[in-house]
């Protein structure tokens, strides 16, 4: 089964609220059986404008886990927390079989 990718470009607008955000957002991924393949950290962009100046990758084991990750009861409050620090771009892609 392919597994689900969430690729995430952030522009963090209030960095003194966006940590709460970080420190709650982990067990939410987990519950779901993801990881965080990518959180931050050194970047460089070869073409284009990125949207973000933070990208993050979660690996989820299906598309359908990413998606019922993302729609989730628990994750709610904690994304209102990240859309009220940030901007971003939220895509869901599915990885190769």
């Amino acid at each position: 089964m392919a597994r689900g990718y969430v690729i995430a470009q952030i522009n963090v607008t209030d960095p003194q609220a966006y940590p709460g955000y970080v420190a709650l957002v982990g067990p939410t991924v987990e519950k779901f059986g993801g990881a965080f393949l990518v959180r931050g950290g050194r970047s460089e962009s070869f073409e284009g404008t990125p949207p973000g100046n933070r990208t993050v990758v979660i690996e989820f084991p299906s598309y359908q886990a990413a998606q019922d990750w993302y729609h989730s009861s628990e994750y709610a409050p904690v994304r209102a927390l990240r859309q009220a620090a940030s901007t971003s771009v939220q895509t869901i892609v599915e990885g190769v079989a």
